[in-house]
């Protein structure tokens, strides 16, 4: 008989680590999700989703894009995508690991070099896992860090490409990558920059359009727009050069087996990018409620990020619980997170704010923080 006793030894050990995760319903007011505009539950995107049934669009899709699966929606999302960000093709997946992962594990070939932030999304790592290059770890946000590996890497034979790939905003700590000199370090050493845009796209940039905006039209830069977070749905676009597109389409095993994404959801996505555009008012109001709460949370050691993610570092993972625990017994979703999510000895609440809650109930946290820390 097969037994699982290695699975609840390691469960345990988990839980002794005070490491163990568990499934917990929404409760309380909204410090955990990346809704950060409030549009998962728009009337609008509603409302799309309920004309496209009237209209007969299915359900489910069917089967894979290559086979049955791809339909109006799908190619209809994409066009508007590739127009919104500026790019010359985008790829809809149904999640953002699962666009990451294809990613990584298809584009860069052997012989190749992929250099990551030290910080980059699990996501990344499944898809470098996965592929065939070289994979080196650069130290967070040094852009110098990026060019040294390339040089050596070059100084030691390597005759294939450099790939570099960060996050524009990172999930965990909420600060930017340097971008410009990123694609300055790409450029000297013809390089292709991939940029995981998941938590700057429709929070930041022109009608919300991400960090990366003014790099879309750029022949050596893939970008991957989740449309989970602040778009308020579910999936991911990969944007980039037409070649991108179709290469995933033929080697992306991620994209080429999997069942496609809804067709509803793609009219719903679709509507997200309208939303962006129609509605500045929801990114100037978040925008509001940042600066707000970075000066509401500075007593008590929340650091400003300038940004929709607000990390308060506790160090020790049984105190960061405890933390979390009292917050949300007092009506706050936030979360604990601890390693292997962020680095060993860094466990923090991550505060995320979005417009499921107000200035009110930002002084409210910071009140009940002061008392639960003290």
């Amino acid at each position: 008989m097969p037994s699982f006793e290695a699975h609840r030894a390691d469960l345990a050990q988990l839980a002794e680590q005070h490491r163990a995760r568990r499934l917990q319903p929404r409760r309380g007011v909204d410090f955990a999700s990346n809704d950060y505009l409030a549009l998962a539950s728009a009337p609008r995107l509603r409302d799309a989703v309920a004309a496209a049934l009237a209209e007969g669009v299915a359900v489910g899709s069917g089967g894979s894009r290559l086979l049955r699966g791809n339909g109006d929606e799908h190619e209809a999302l994409e066009a508007a995508a590739a127009a919104f960000f500026g790019s010359e093709a985008a790829l809809f997946f149904s999640s953002g690991f699962a666009a990451n992962a294809a990613l990584f594990a298809t584009l860069p070939q052997r012989g190749d070099l992929v250099v990551y932030d030290a910080l980059i999304h699990a996501s990344a790592h499944e898809g470098m896992r996965l592929g065939r290059a070289t994979c080196l770890a650069a130290a967070h946000n040094d852009a110098g860090a990026f060019e040294d590996a390339i040089r050596r890497w070059r100084s030691k034979g390597g005759t294939g490409t450099p790939w570099i790939a960060v996050e524009s905003l990172y999930s965990m700590d909420g600060d930017r990558a340097p971008l410009a000199e990123l694609a300055a370090i790409a450029d000297r050493h013809d390089a292709i920059l991939l940029i995981d845009e998941a938590h700057a796209t429709g929070v930041f940039g022109h009608d919300g359009r991400g960090l990366a905006e003014a790099l879309d039209r750029r022949d050596n830069v893939v970008t991957l727009r989740t449309c989970g977070k602040a778009l308020g749905c579910e999936g991911a676009l990969i944007c980039g050069p037409q070649v991108v597109h179709d290469f995933l389409v033929n080697r992306g095993r991620g994209f080429i087996f999997s069942t496609a994404p809804s067709p509803l959801m793609a009219r719903a996505v679709r509507e997200s990018l309208r939303i962006l555009a129609d509605e500045p008012e929801r990114r100037q109001r978040l925008h509001a409620l940042l600066a707000h709460a970075e000066q509401a949370l500075a007593p008590v050691g929340v650091r400003a990020t300038g940004s929709q993610i607000l990390p308060l570092v506790i160090g020790d993972d049984a105190e960061t619980m405890r933390v979390a625990d009292a917050v949300q017994a007092a009506g706050f979703d936030v979360r604990g997170i601890r390693p292997p999510t962020v680095p060993r000895g860094t466990s923090r609440l991550r505060i995320s704010l979005t417009l499921n809650a107000t200035a009110a109930d930002v002084d409210r946290l910071a009140t009940l923080l002061h008392e639960v820390l003290a």
